[in-house]
């Protein structure tokens, strides 16, 4: 069994790393990425910079991005450019894109891996505690994607990878609205959960790799397809009934 790359939790730069890939695979590209501030998405951003591209990390939080871009440029001596954005909000994917267009006259890749997420059961989701879910998930992905298409993609070509998670490929607990909107989204995949084949926990790194194969020239003819990253656990892992039922009384306000 192939053991893991080394990966740290925190929303911070590994301490060392060692490339699998060609080290200039994305030479001088440009990928902008939604969610890039914390989580999947850091570490995509920095993945990606170590081996040669140049970023744009997008996100509501502009103090988050602008200290996650900090950091990343002094991991890998790359450019990182935080924007401040909503991906429910046209007009503000409109101004980052001019703005990251501005800042690097082109852009190469689009990571769309913002999301929006809460465990809740179906019985007490609220009508907009769902559509909150839709609006960032599902309407986020294609808000930003079209907005990239229409300014750049269209006349110059370009790389799509989304995001998203397993919850829309099976029945999951406490995930209706989860499941909902990541059924309309495909990309690389992720379910990491302990009673998977593998028998372990997946990390960041893992799902950089992947999403680092399928923005290369290495996936130069892969285009509408899926990528599960979650070590076999969506053909496997079974619903917990008692998370459920020890959920059973909480309700989201949103």
């Amino acid at each position: 069994m192939a053991q893991p790359p080394p990966d740290v939790t925190e929303d911070d730069c590994l301490p060392e790393y060692r490339h699998l890939f060609c080290p200039d695979l994305l030479r001088d590209k440009v990928a902008f990425i939604t969610g890039g501030g914390s989580g999947i998405g850091f570490r995509i951003a920095e993945i990606f910079m170590r081996h040669g591209c140049h970023t744009v990390i997008a996100s509501r939080s502009l103090p988050r991005v602008s200290m996650a871009a900090r950091k990343l440029s002094a991991a890998t001596g790359q450019r990182c450019l935080p924007l401040s954005m909503d991906v429910r909000d046209p007009p503000a994917i409109m101004a980052a894109v001019d703005q990251a267009l501005k800042e690097f006259g082109k852009i190469d890749i689009l990571i769309n891996c913002a999301a929006g997420n809460f465990l809740c059961p179906a019985s007490a989701l609220s009508f907009n505690a769902f559509k909150v879910v839709m609006d960032i998930d599902t309407l986020g992905t294609f808000n930003v994607s079209h907005v990239l298409y229409k300014k750049f993609f269209r006349d110059h070509g370009g790389v799509i990878v989304n995001i998203t998670a397993t919850l829309g490929a099976r029945g999951q607990v406490l995930q209706v609205h989860a499941g909902s909107a990541k059924a309309a989204v495909g990309g690389p995949q992720a379910n990491k959960i302990l009673a998977s084949p593998l028998q372990r926990l997946g990390n960041k790194t893992e799902i950089a790799h992947s999403a680092l194969y399928l923005a290369s020239p290495l996936a130069s003819y892969v285009t509408g397809a899926l990528l599960v990253v979650d070590g076999g656990a969506w053909l496997t892992s079974p619903n917990d009934i008692k998370l459920l039922a020890d959920f059973a009384s909480f309700s989201a306000k949103l």
